[in-house]
């Protein structure tokens, strides 16, 4: 019998990156994460809960700029030519790689199969999953908001959630209780907004608890209640950095398959250019494995498929039983049953680590015979267990484990330029918000503020990245913030054509309210 309980839970979130221009980067973006973590999550999901010898259970954060692409049926309708794009591609790969490419045709082809049976709709598949209890879906912030650099305007914060709360419902059908915070960012009394809003569970990194008050009598084992009311749940470094870590963990094992090396790198320019790919860039097609740690790109070996998928069972047993070990100490030592909390970005699963999807496909596979019993967060609260109250304490899960990662001095400029355009929003909700066409002004206000405030961008700033995206980005949605509310102070015209554009490119949201940025007494 297990003597404890394992919750994993995967974050998935990519910032809004529709784009106008079909074969654009940001596309890429949401296709290759399409292709590698979500369609493949999915099916792991579903043939593990059709197994009567399985019992998958998984919390997935599904935040709403991501369902807002995945309900997109006119960016989605692309999917399909690339996909052929990329297995017209892979026939031009140097024949030494012809084993892995023919297994990554194999898998372009069943992604395209699977594609086409559910009609490019994956959000009833989500919501299935649920009604049979293997998933807990919980929603993020609106736009993926920093939300400790957000505070100065407790109003910013409150719409980041309400507007998550709302589209979560209208495209999941349930009203989520749960939150992953972005970054798992935490500040004082943010729990007092939390239950304002609905939402009753969210998690953190370690600190988040074990520098509460009082400090948690169980530590990370099991969730605690805050003065609010919110239950918190905190990441468990025991149970994450085996899978974390490309260095230290599984996916730096030399037979996985190499993220950084790709074809498109590697093919010639004239073979893109005949393919109209006039920029090299990664194209998800990638046919080298890790080889070992330290290896230079150039000297790659080729992908083992079947060498790769003896090391993932083993990894997962490794695991497992690891897991179970842990939670036999920790039995013989705190009064209630263990709970092993280990979250993840979702997209490591499938992107990062090509052999992610499978991983997950084994733990469910041989957890039963291993001794592991998988939960999510909502069934363990479900079970009624008395909670400690304490007060979480301010963290994150970032580098340096608070706010340093978005408050630097690489992005820092961009935190004053979020704290003028929310008092701005906020004063002229405060003032009413006028006719219907005022109305609907004030609504893309909105959501220009709430895309501005994504922390991606902020990320890729002091990643150091693709930095001139992440400032092109926030400055357009700033500067279209400030011409809309210059229209309501001053009755400035904008042209329609523009107005339009602007509607068509950033209409996300269409139950966002601008009253959420009301103050409140």
């Amino acid at each position: 019998m297990a003597a404890g309980d394992l919750a994993l839970v995967l974050h998935a979130h990519l910032p809004y990156v529709r784009s106008g221009e079909p074969g654009s980067l940001e596309e890429d973006w949401y296709f290759q994460a399409l292709q590698e973590c979500y369609l493949p999550l999915l099916e792991v999901l579903e043939q593990a809960a059709a197994d009567p010898q399985q019992r998958p259970r998984l919390t997935l954060g599904l935040s709403p700029t991501l369902l807002s692409l995945l309900s997109d049926r006119a960016l989605n309708g692309r999917f399909p030519a690339w996909l052929a794009l990329r297995r017209t591609l892979l026939d031009g790969a140097d024949p030494d790689l012809e084993v892995p490419a023919r297994e990554l045709q194999r898998t372009l082809s069943a992604i395209e199969a699977q594609w086409r049976e559910m009609e490019g709709d994956l959000l009833p598949r989500f919501r299935r999953l649920q009604e049979q209890g293997v998933l807990d879906l919980i929603t993020c912030g609106a736009t993926h908001g920093y939300l400790p650099l957000l505070r100065d305007s407790p109003e910013a914060v409150r719409a980041q959630l309400l507007t998550a709360v709302r589209e979560h419902q209208r495209l999941l059908g349930q009203r989520p209780l749960g939150i992953w915070l972005p970054e798992c960012a935490y500040y004082e009394d943010l729990d007092r907004l939390l239950a304002e809003c609905g939402l009753r569970y969210s998690l953190l990194d370690g600190h988040g608890l074990l520098h509460g008050l009082p400090r948690p009598r169980y530590g990370v084992y099991a969730p605690i209640c805050s003065p609010a009311g919110v239950a918190f749940f905190a990441r468990d470094s025991e149970s994450t950095l085996p899978v974390w870590s490309a260095s230290q963990g599984y996916p730096g094992d030399g037979a996985y398959r190499e993220f950084h090396r790709d074809l498109g790198w590697d093919l010639p320019e004239d073979a893109l250019e005949a393919q109209g790919i006039h920029d090299r860039r990664p194209l998800g097609l990638k046919l080298h494995r890790v080889t070992a740690q330290g290896c230079p790109l150039e000297l790659k070996r080729p992908y083992d498929p079947e060498q790769a998928a003896e090391r993932v069972t083993e990894h997962a047993e490794a695991f497992l039983r690891g897991r179970a070990a842990q939670m036999g100490q920790l039995a013989a030592t705190i009064e209630p049953p263990p709970l092993l909390v280990a979250p993840f970005d979702a997209e490591l699963f499938g992107h990062w680590w090509f052999e992610g999807p499978r991983f997950l496909a084994e733990l469910f596979r041989q957890g039963p015979a291993l001794d592991v019993r998988f939960t999510h967060l909502r069934e363990v609260l479900s079970e009624g267990r008395a909670l400690q109250v304490c007060r979480p304490a301010p963290s994150s899960w970032g580098q340096g484990g608070y706010h340093d990662y978005w408050l630097n001095d690489t992005n820092a400029w961009v935190v004053a330029e979020w704290q003028r355009a929310s008092r701005a929003m906020v004063q002229r909700v405060n003032r009413g918000v006028g006719s219907t066409a005022q109305r609907a002004l004030l609504t893309q206000a909105g959501r220009e503020l709430l895309l501005a405030q994504s922390s991606d961008w902020s990320f890729i700033l002091r990643a150091g990245t693709t930095t001139g995206l992440a400032r092109e980005r926030i400055r357009r949605h700033l500067d279209r913030f400030w011409r809309l509310i210059d229209a309501l102070e001053h009755g400035t015209d904008l042209p329609r054509e523009w107005l339009v554009g602007v509607e068509r490119e950033d209409g996300l949201f269409p139950q966002l309210n601008a009253a959420d940025w009301a103050t409140r007494g």
